[in-house]
């Protein structure tokens, strides 16, 4: 028999087959209507409360410094909330102390060691700050529910700190407070206690962090970035151009491999390969000085880093870069389909005069110094860089930390997210200059707008399951094709910047998504198609850097879209925006300069941002409003099916069914 449905004809209840094994299964977490009630009554209060506060920014760009301050001080929420608790109780000089404790606690512990004499001091300090940050708990706490403020509380001591955080409101002595922290002091836990404390606070401050790519390149350590977000509690990723080269060469794709190395090596930042990947780069090293060991290296003299001798970067710099423009040769050359022949310039080289020609032009080369090509095949390795590509491949390819690195960007990211009617994605949309969307083939089939992220999408996900060759080389395409949603330029000048001086060749023209997004109807037509509210609708990406000094705009002319990208790293301009979904409203916050940890354990440094509003909400969305809010009503309503399925005796109380007939 096909379609079975199982029923009681009581009250004409109906449950299908389908229902009743999904029911059958919940029914063993909810044995009884007791405990279903329970669990509807919990649901239903956490969605009337406001939503929680989520924190994007992106194009971090391996500036660990930075990151950590601003994640640590949940992009300054932290310190006003300190100032408006206890502005009648601590001193400025003690909020600062208070402020250290919880972004820096280790080192600001280890600061403050040798002003503590004695146990008494000891005891004293640490009592004050572990009843102030659980003062912070409880102001944190009142947005969530109560399971949620107990689970922040470290779990090993759980109990005695559950007892301190409600002493006042059951009128806990002196003596009972005393003895647990006497407990604590003679165990020698209070400063282990000061430290997971603090991590609750800053976990509890934001709801979510939002990553909208390019963590890393440029700036100094990918893998601490990283490294960092992996120990955040709740963190999505929209990838960037940079992510993914990284996560294709951890993959062992040649191309992108090389693009790594020559941006490491570009802007001096080595120690990430070295140190934080365990790539050591004798290969590359042995192969520069054999071919360029006599080569002046002008144009390859690292931006970053201080080093004894430059030139050593230098000539590692070149090869690769050499290297990588043969590689991708070779990748236009296999895929015709993404029609990019007019960035394979090597056989257009004349070595012997010194020129290239580009676009019908004849250029003067900056450096003609190029002995491991041969003009008669010029996009194939030769055998000593064959050789030394096979011995990178497989050391990036065997590198367990970065497995588990891009392994945990996988996992975590997409190519775009909504949160909240607010469409968040690294790059742009690509269109037409009249803002229809562009179109690019894969597998013989057109895709174009939210279908052109998912096939991305899907590529990235078999790529990495399957290693399927195909799909890497569609990893290289986002990092650098023009219809890539997550690079939205017409090319990657690499060539032109390191060997034409003429700077008109340099430019990249960018998609005209980043001129439309300044009309309203542009960014509605976008909304449709993405599926987002086009009344309530925010665009946000990064990748392009806000000209602050050309007086640009990180909120577009439209109203309806926004930019991220701040330049966040030194590399780029040290400053950078977090834009705060808030319940009551959206803004932008502008960042500046961190100093160091010891200047903020020392003096106080901190970032503290302007704020301003982009969007602001007739009446404070709650999170039933929310994505996660509406998986929360499908619990509620499965859970009134089973309670009825209860008082219909179709599951008998307890995990013993009853007798379901098939009619």
């Amino acid at each position: 028999m096909n379609n079975i449905v199982r029923e009681r004809k009581l009250s004409h209840v109906v449950f299908e087959d389908a229902e009743l094994d999904h029911l059958r299964s919940l029914a063993k977490q909810y044995p009884t209507i007791e405990a279903a009630v329970s669990r509807q009554a919990m649901l239903n209060a956490e969605m009337s409360l406001p939503k929680g506060m989520s924190h994007a920014f992106s194009d971090i760009h391996g500036e660990i410094k930075k990151l950590r301050h601003v994640i640590n001080n949940a992009s300054g929420r932290i310190r006003p909330l300190v100032e408006s608790l206890f502005k009648e109780t601590l001193s400025s000089e003690e909020i600062n102390t208070l402020l250290q404790m919880i972004y820096y606690p280790q080192e600001s512990l280890a600061y403050l060691q040798t002003s503590l004499e004695g146990k008494s001091q000891r005891l004293a300090f640490a009592k004050k700050i572990i009843q102030q940050q659980l003062l912070l708990l409880r102001a944190l706490g009142k947005h969530y529910p109560l399971s949620k403020l107990i689970d922040a509380i470290p779990k090993a001591y759980r109990d005695p700190l559950m007892e301190l955080l409600f002493a006042k409101s059951l009128h806990r002595d002196e003596d009972y407070i005393n003895a647990i922290f006497d407990t604590f002091m003679q165990s020698g836990k209070l400063l282990e206690i000061i430290r997971l404390l603090s991590r609750a606070v800053r976990n509890f401050s934001v709801d979510e962090l939002i990553i909208a790519g390019d963590l890393g390149d440029r700036g100094p350590r990918v893998d601490k970035v990283v490294e960092y977000l992996m120990h955040q509690p709740t963190v999505s990723i929209t990838w960037g151009n940079h992510d993914v080269s990284w996560m294709g060469a951890c993959l062992g794709h040649e191309g992108l491999i090389a693009v790594v190395l020559r941006i490491s090596l570009r802007y001096g930042q080595i120690a990430q390969l070295e140190e934080g990947y365990g790539i050591p780069l004798d290969a590359l090293e042995e192969l520069a000085n054999a071919t360029y060991g006599d080569d002046p290296l002008t144009r390859f003299i690292p931006k970053y880093g201080n080093f004894d001798d430059p030139k050593r970067v230098a000539r590692m710099q070149k090869a690769i870069a050499v290297i990588q423009l043969k590689l991708e040769g070779q990748i236009v050359q296999r895929n015709p389909q993404y029609n990019m022949d007019d960035r394979n310039l090597l056989h257009k080289l004349n070595v012997e005069q010194g020129t290239v020609e580009l676009d019908g032009t004849v250029y003067d080369l900056l450096d003609n110094y190029f002995p491991t090509i041969d003009m008669n095949d010029p996009y194939a390795l030769s055998a000593a860089e064959q050789a030394c590509m096979d011995q990178l491949r497989q050391l990036f390819m065997e590198s367990a930390q970065l497995w588990r690195h891009m392994s945990y960007l996988f996992q975590q990211g997409d190519m775009y997210i909504k949160r909240d009617n607010h469409l968040i994605f690294h790059g742009c949309i690509p269109v037409e200059e009249d803002g229809s969307f562009q179109s690019f083939t894969i597998d013989g089939e057109a895709y174009k707008g939210e279908a052109l992220f998912d096939v991305f999408e899907s590529a990235m996900l078999r790529a990495w399951r399957k290693r399927d060759p195909k799909a890497l080389d569609l990893v290289w395409y986002l990092w650098t094709g023009p219809l890539s949603p997550l690079f939205g330029k017409d090319k990657m000048a690499t060539f032109e910047s390191y060997f034409i001086a003429e700077k008109s060749t340099h430019k990249e023209a960018k998609n005209p998504y980043y001129k439309l997004i300044h009309e309203a109807s542009f960014c509605q037509h976008i909304f449709t198609e993405f599926g987002v509210d086009p009344e309530l609708g925010l665009l946000v990406n990064g990748h392009v850097p806000v000209n602050i000094e050309k007086g640009e705009s990180p909120i577009k002319n439209s109203g309806a879209a926004v930019t991220i990208d701040g330049a966040f790293s030194e590399a780029y301009g040290d400053k950078g925006y977090t834009l705060v979904l808030d319940a009551d409203k959206t803004s932008i916050a502008s960042l500046h300069h961190f100093e160091s940890i010891e200047e903020a354990i020392t003096n106080g440094a901190d970032i503290i941002p302007e704020l301003v509003d982009i969007k602001v909400f007739p009446k404070p969305r709650k999170v039933g409003d929310t994505r996660r809010g509406k998986v929360k009503q499908r619990e509620v309503d499965t859970l009134a099916r089973l309670i009825l399925a209860y008082e219909e005796n179709v599951f008998a109380e307890g995990n013993r069914e009853r007798r379901t007939e098939t009619y």
